[in-house]
């Protein structure tokens, strides 16, 4: 098993890489040449599988794969909204533009509290209302001025999958610490990115892949899901909440600079301005909660 003290500015280091390797799914995407939709996730999947096979027992130690048949029913529902999540994203890159997708999965912490006002106790602060509003304002002016408008709420409304399922695998998790059980999300990766393969792929066939195409998605399974996802719960043993989540928000601005550079897909300003409005409503909403709890 790996040995490495995780001190908190290393912890807030290691989200801003994490961030940085979340972002590379857009414009890796787009070099694709003939793998589209359900087969990008079911390669993409397929690698992430094997990196953890490789990854887990050396982060966790070998006892790992035996501690998951005692995950219960609340480890199968946290990998359940995994594999949604990786399905989801990946299926909505190829339908609309990446600045698109990345602007709709941040609304992830604000249906999280949603979720939270409807299947527990917490209730919903004033900022969080009014972060809620501007968003929702956001997205309408992100779409207001867009072409091919029916094609890209298609592609957003697919990506929407993305933080409703986080907002559920929040759910299942406090719900189950309530409880008294405590789930390994890590391992919960694995058994989702399982998941996801497995359905996709009757989806996927015929495989069109080249090996040009198997070659990217192997590393997006390795370096942009399998490693990542593994760094950012171990750095949420020391970071707070919102820091997570205001780390987190840097794939948006990357994954957007990186698709602009990487592959000529220039957001239009109709994206920028309400992107603008979503981003800069979760960071209040974020901000102003960890002032009040300090």
């Amino acid at each position: 098993m790996l040995r490495f003290v995780l001190t908190h500015r290393r912890a807030v280091m290691l989200m801003v890489l994490v961030a940085l390797m979340w972002s590379t799914a857009g414009v890796v995407t787009r070099h694709l040449e003939s793998a589209r939709t359900f087969e990008v996730t079911f390669w993409r999947s397929f690698f992430t599988v094997l990196s953890l096979l490789v990854i887990l027992p050396l982060f966790k130690g070998r006892t790992v794969f035996g501690q998951m048949l005692k995950g219960g029913t609340a480890l199968w529902l946290s990998s359940l909204c995994w594999s949604v999540m990786f399905t989801a994203f990946m299926v909505a890159l190829t339908l609309t533009t990446v600045a698109n997708v990345l602007v709709t999965m941040a609304l992830g912490p604000l249906l999280t509290a949603l979720s939270a006002r409807a299947f527990t106790s917490y209730r919903i602060p004033a900022r969080t209302w009014l972060a809620i509003a501007l968003a929702g304002v956001g997205i309408v002016w992100m779409y207001g001025g867009q072409a091919n408008l029916s094609a890209q709420l298609t592609g957003t409304l697919v990506a929407l999958l993305v933080p409703i399922a986080a907002a559920s695998n929040w759910t299942v998790v406090q719900h189950s610490q309530a409880h008294g059980q405590k789930i390994d999300l890590i391992p919960a990766v694995l058994v989702g990115a399982m998941i996801s393969s497995l359905v996709t792929l009757p989806l996927a066939l015929p495989l069109t892949a080249t090996p040009n195409d198997i070659g990217l998605l192997a590393f997006l399974g390795l370096t942009q899901l399998a490693i990542p996802c593994v760094l950012s719960v171990w750095c949420a043993s020391k970071l707070k909440a919102p820091e997570i989540s205001l780390l987190a928000l840097l794939e948006i601005i990357f994954g957007i600079l990186l698709v602009w550079v990487g592959a000529g897909e220039a957001p239009g300003n109709s994206v920028l301005y309400g992107g603008a409005l979503v981003i800069g409503a979760l960071v209040m909403n974020e901000i102003l909660g960890w002032k009040g709890k300090s």
